[in-house]
């Protein structure tokens, strides 16, 4: 009879304990792997910081450069920190526009692990003078929608006439 070793919670870890050196070439829900969530029936905070992020932009190609952070209350089950690694070294290679790329991570956190709540904080090195700072969150905290433009105009703009 063979002797049952312990679970140790790793059952779908692919990247875990290997010493991978590819990335993937593109991002990719797929690539974020998970495990279960031992403390479920707690609400607590994971937070993954990412100081050394990049992509690409859009028209030009250049790199983009920016610091990303994502946090996030789990559910049934948490993201594997090398797998996250792996996703966000995907964006090396992808033009996106710095508000694309964290709503895109967001999205597949939310498709990867089903957190309670998540938020991405991208904070985009400047490019022409003009730096970019982008907040995604789930649940979105407002349920009101975006009071329509009148007349194609902003407020401030209707003040200067």
């Amino acid at each position: 009879m063979k002797s049952q070793q312990p679970s140790t919670g790793r059952a779908g870890l692919h990247l875990l304990g290997r010493s991978e050196a590819r990335y993937p070439s593109k991002p990719d829900v797929k690539t974020l792997e998970t495990f279960a969530n031992r403390y479920a029936r707690r609400n607590y905070w994971i937070r993954f910081d990412c100081p050394e992020f990049t992509s690409m932009c859009p028209v030009t190609g250049q790199p983009d450069f920016a610091k990303i952070r994502i946090e996030y209350v789990p559910d049934e089950r948490c993201v594997e920190t090398k797998s996250l690694k792996f996703y966000l070294a995907s964006f090396r290679n992808t033009r996106s526009f710095n508000e694309e790329v964290a709503n895109r991570i967001l999205d597949d956190l939310i498709k990867a692990c089903q957190p309670r709540r998540a938020r991405v904080h991208g904070e985009f090195a400047a490019r022409g003078g003009v730096s970019v700072t982008v907040d995604a969150e789930y649940p979105e905290e407002t349920t009101e929608p975006v009071p329509p433009r009148l007349n194609g105009s902003t407020p401030h703009e209707r003040r200067k006439r």
